[in-house]
């Protein structure tokens, strides 16, 4: 009588020990989705903090570079945030754009190259000894500033580091 309680109370201790309910895996899946998609959506999230930043870069450059062109004369330190990623903001004349950042790719789709209107490009890179000439400008923790100047007899603004 002894044996058949001892062999009967080891089946139902591995019988329990096998089963786990619906409910519980259920609860794991919708877990394991659930962080998933907070993954996905702050990493979104920054993505769209990023291209934030690039576009007021892009647009109080231009408000800027606008307002020296209408001037007779000025050399204006300007100063910009750009997301931390980008380590330089070059100058190049290529054609269909002339502001590009490195690296290229920050981890987001961004367009990182633009065309900013008003600068004479020619004489910004006219001082480079690189080939293709370009000058590029440092960022430093997402900061980068540089020098707005135009002269009396110049038609379009030049930019200087």
């Amino acid at each position: 009588l002894y044996k058949i309680q001892l062999s009967s109370l080891i089946m139902v201790e591995k019988k329990g020990e096998m089963q786990i309910g619906f409910g519980m895996i259920f609860s794991i899946f919708l877990i394991i989705a659930f962080i998933a998609f907070a993954i996905y959506g702050v990493s979104k999230f920054l993505c769209v903090n990023k291209m934030a930043q690039i576009e007021s870069f892009r647009n109080d450059f231009q408000n800027d570079i606008n307002r020296a062109y209408k001037s007779s004369h000025i050399s204006q330190s300007v100063s910009y945030t750009l997301p931390k990623k980008i380590k330089q903001v070059c100058f190049i004349d290529d054609g269909y754009s002339n502001v590009y950042f490195v690296p290229k790719d920050i981890g987001c789709q961004i367009e990182g190259e633009m065309m900013i209107k008003n600068i004479d490009i020619t004489k910004t890179i006219s001082d480079s000894r690189t080939r293709p000439k370009k000058l590029c400008i440092d960022t430093a923790s997402g900061k980068i500033t540089m020098t707005i100047k135009k002269s009396h007899n110049e038609a379009y603004v030049t930019i200087t580091k």
